[in-house]
């Protein structure tokens, strides 16, 4: 008995980049075009792997749509189990998606400007799908570590002074935040005998009453570290700072990783605090916390002038809103937040990359005569000539400005504004028996306030840069770096044209992230391959 060839794509996502990473780090970094080549085949490669296997978990090629590997055949819970069902798989589609992009951006100058970029690159993507697909949570801080360590490298590729200080805040934060990973991971350990998630979440109902305070204390000492790398206030104060110091396709990527203390945060409680004696542990604190994130992103955004603080803030905009919804408890809403998860990350990362575009049409005088202009309210003379034809270049960046603001804002058309409207509609049409409390309408106002923010701030910016400034002169682009971007903002515009079947595909994710019990049982059922021993033959 042996494994069909489709169960080990699960471990390709891993594989793959880990085997790209080895093999770039023995090329000399003068051969420039040939690691890029070797990197971008691996990027395709996952990109490929990923559709397929949304396609295998969503046609229920496994049963229950949910695909276990066994690593060294040991079964689960002793054993490594990687595992791949609906949420997984879009998250690794939206991740090698958006590593396709940055890395083409990257092609033309970053990743020449220092060294090893292409393997930090590949590693960064490893520790990245091993999170995803990972179901334990000693290897999940394994992956968590490898993430990190390849992103110190890049944060601080192509160094200057300003990368250096924002790089070296965010390498000390994340240390801290790994600690308290360690700590949570040994105490939940203590508590359930056990670190594999479904074995875990099986066992909570049979723990006692000291050995539930003990787990609830690792868990909440666990999401400590998973809040601090999601931006949660007042843990991610480091985030504006880091994302306006980083090159731009490394912050597009800081944008995913952002999402994955999100995404570990939404399966690991639904998973363990669905039902029984811990029901409902800690929801609170996330919808809390979702809030006073919220609020610090609209204030932040409103009160930033540099463009990568914005995008910064807007991010974290982001991330406030998916934890106040998944401590907000309503089932109904998950599939929308997911829906909203991808937008977002594929917005905020194609404005990242737009960013040093629009900047080289910014020179240091004009920017400072735009805001003397509006400090003073100095006004354009009478005569000024308007409806100066714009030149290709300034009409796409334009045009690009505009797309990542309305999905940012969440304004009509685009899949912003089909994600508010979906949590709108989602909160004020609460199940059987539940009627809306204060706490729905704080969300709902800051939601709406959010985006009214992110409207002043992303005007002013798009006023100063392509309507008050002088004499702007055209900037060259690369087709590297232009189709990128195009790239992000046309799966925006697809995500908005598909909107019907994208959200039924995360309405059944999120509906087999309450079914708990399918997902234990699922988990620990997966037979190991039987081994034939020579003289058993016949």
């Amino acid at each position: 008995m042996s494994l069909p060839w489709m169960q080990h794509l699960i471990l390709a996502p891993v594989l793959l980049p880990l085997l790209c990473g080895a093999l770039l780090v023995l090329i000399s970094e003068r051969h420039h075009e040939r690691k890029f080549l070797i990197d971008l085949v691996g990027v395709l490669g996952l990109l490929v792997v990923s559709l397929v296997l949304v396609h295998l978990s969503d046609s229920e090629h496994w049963p229950g749509g949910v695909g276990v590997y066994l690593a060294a055949n040991w079964a689960a819970p002793f054993g490594i189990v990687l595992l791949v069902d609906r949420l997984t798989a879009v998250m690794l589609l939206l991740s090698s998606g958006l590593a396709l992009a940055s890395l083409v951006f990257a092609m033309t100058r970053w990743s020449r400007i220092g060294v090893h970029f292409h393997s930090l690159f590949q590693f960064l993507l490893m520790g990245i799908n091993g999170a995803f697909l990972t179901n334990d949570l000693f290897n999940l801080f394994v992956f968590f570590e490898v993430m990190l360590a390849a992103s110190y490298g890049l944060v601080l590729h192509g160094y200057n002074s300003m990368r250096i200080r924002a790089g070296m805040q965010y390498i000390v934060i994340n240390l801290v935040a790994s600690f308290f990973f360690l700590i949570g991971v040994a105490l939940i350990y203590a508590a359930a005998g056990t670190l594999n998630m479904a074995d875990l979440a099986g066992r909570v109902s049979g723990l006692d009453a000291d050995e539930l305070v003990l787990l609830k204390l690792g868990m909440t000492v666990l999401a400590l570290a998973f809040l601090t790398k999601s931006a949660m206030w007042p843990l991610g104060f480091w985030l504006p700072t880091t994302y306006a110091a980083a090159s731009p396709p490394v912050a597009a990527m800081m944008v995913l990783m952002t999402k994955i203390g999100v995404y570990v945060v939404l399966r690991l409680w639904l998973l363990v605090f669905s039902d029984g004696a811990a029901a409902g542990f800690g929801f609170d604190a996330l919808l809390w916390g979702g809030l006073a994130t919220l609020a610090f992103g609209t204030i932040g955004l409103l009160a930033s002038q540099d463009s990568g603080r914005m995008a910064g803030y807007a991010a974290v905009i982001s991330s406030g809103t998916l934890l106040a919804v998944v401590g907000y408890g309503q089932p109904s809403l998950i599939g929308v937040a997911l829906f909203y998860l991808i937008g977002s990350t594929l917005a905020v990362a194609a404005f990242l990359l737009l960013i040093e575009l629009i900047e080289r049409i910014r020179t240091p005088s004009a920017a400072m005569l735009a805001l003397t202009m509006e400090a003073f309210a100095v006004e354009d003379a009478p005569d000024e000539p308007v409806g100066v034809a714009i030149p290709g270049a300034l009409a796409f960046l334009g045009l690009a400005f505009a797309g990542c603001a309305l999905v940012i804002t969440g304004l009509p058309p685009l899949s912003g504004f089909i994600a508010k409207f979906g949590l709108f509609h989602a909160l004020l049409n609460p199940g059987p028996g539940e009627a809306l409390g204060r706490i729905t309408w704080v969300l709902l106002t800051l939601v709406v306030l959010s985006g009214l923010a992110g409207i002043i701030s992303l005007m002013r910016f798009g006023v100063r840069t392509f309507w008050a400034a002088k004499d702007v002169t055209p900037p060259r682009l690369q087709l590297t770096e232009v189709a990128p971007i195009s790239l992000l903002l046309l799966l925006c515009v697809l995500l908005t044209v598909q909107a019907g079947p994208a959200m039924d595909y995360l309405e059944r994710s999120a509906e087999a992230l309450h079914r708990s019990e399918a997902y234990v049982e699922r988990v620990l059922s997966e037979p190991v391959v039987s081994r034939i021993i020579e003289g058993d033959r016949p």
